[in-house]
């Protein structure tokens, strides 16, 4: 299934997605947040959609104001605000490599906090400071039952809601020569997640094999699978079960490919920039970048 969030900033309406058709789930739940995870919202919304007794969106807009209808065109990020953004650095080997490092011998971990995520077509706003902002496609786990000290990877799977396409946005300059060690001063830009347009669930996607690509002003920038991930996702949900509570609605970022532009083979994005990225099965993204 596909779970989408549609309408204005703070306003988004919560849709089941399929091929002919949205679907209205503000009957089943206020949101796609933490609560409804938590609570089975996933399996209430595919009994819903098998017993026929889901509204089509155009139903619930008929006879109603053009305008709402417009409105709840934007596509905001299919979880409401997670509780956590958990980021995973360095884990594909070539862009390790791009960025001058060796490939870690264990995930690298760092945070963004929860209002850095966007819609995946939102205008995304370069920091005033900024001199080096960054894309970075990547694909995102969404939790759906809370995960600690889990016994193995195995075990990872049936914690998972679903996956997104993800652009974990970076300003390198804070990211690194600014950081005071760490990298969240580059990483925590209002809008720097931008998240969606989608969450797929873990049965209608080969997670393991997902071709990911981004484009800037049109141009390739990155194009790899994360079959090359150094560390996989059943690996990573479970890894991080160790150190920390999963919850319900955390969002967990797996890392980048090569092509950036730390690789110092592109330029850093400036307003005017448009950045595309997408992961097949799970949806495209655009950003128009604009001034602070």
């Amino acid at each position: 299934m596909k779970l989408a969030r549609l309408g204005p900033v703070g306003q988004e309406r919560p849709v089941l997605v399929t091929d002919d058709a949205h679907y209205d789930l503000s009957g089943l739940t206020p949101d796609l947040d933490g609560d409804f995870f938590a609570s089975g919202g996933v399996e209430r919304v595919r009994a819903a959609l098998e017993s026929g007794v889901l509204p089509r969106l155009a139903d619930a807009y008929a006879g109603g104001d053009p305008a709402a209808v417009a409105a709840a065109n934007r596509v905001g990020s299919p979880i409401a605000r997670p509780g956590s953004v958990i980021c995973i650095g360095m884990n594909y080997a070539a862009h390790a490599a791009e960025s001058g490092s060796e490939p870690p011998t264990s995930p690298i971990l760092f945070l963004k906090t929860p209002n850095t995520v966007g819609g995946p077509d939102d205008d995304v706003a370069i920091p005033r400071l900024s001199r080096k902002t960054d894309w970075e496609v990547e694909l995102g786990v969404v939790i759906g039952e809370r995960a600690l000290y889990l016994d193995s990877p195995a075990d990872s799977l049936r914690h998972v809601a679903g996956f997104v396409v993800g652009n974990d946005l970076s300003e390198r300059e804070f990211q690194l020569e600014l950081s005071g060690g760490q990298w969240s001063k580059g990483k925590c830009a209002p809008g720097f997640t931008p998240t969606g347009p989608w969450l797929v669930t873990p049965d209608e996607v080969d997670y393991t094999n997902l071709r990911l690509r981004s484009w800037v002003n049109g141009e390739p920038r990155q194009d790899s699978t994360t079959a090359d991930l150094i560390f996989g996702v059943d690996y990573l949900v479970w890894y991080l079960s160790q150190f920390l509570a999963l919850e319900p609605g955390d969002l967990i970022m797996t890392g980048t490919p090569e092509g950036v532009a730390l690789s110092g083979r592109f330029p850093y994005l400036r307003a005017g920039d448009v950045c595309e990225i997408e992961i097949e099965g799970l949806g495209r993204q655009r950003q128009v970048f604009v001034d602070a």
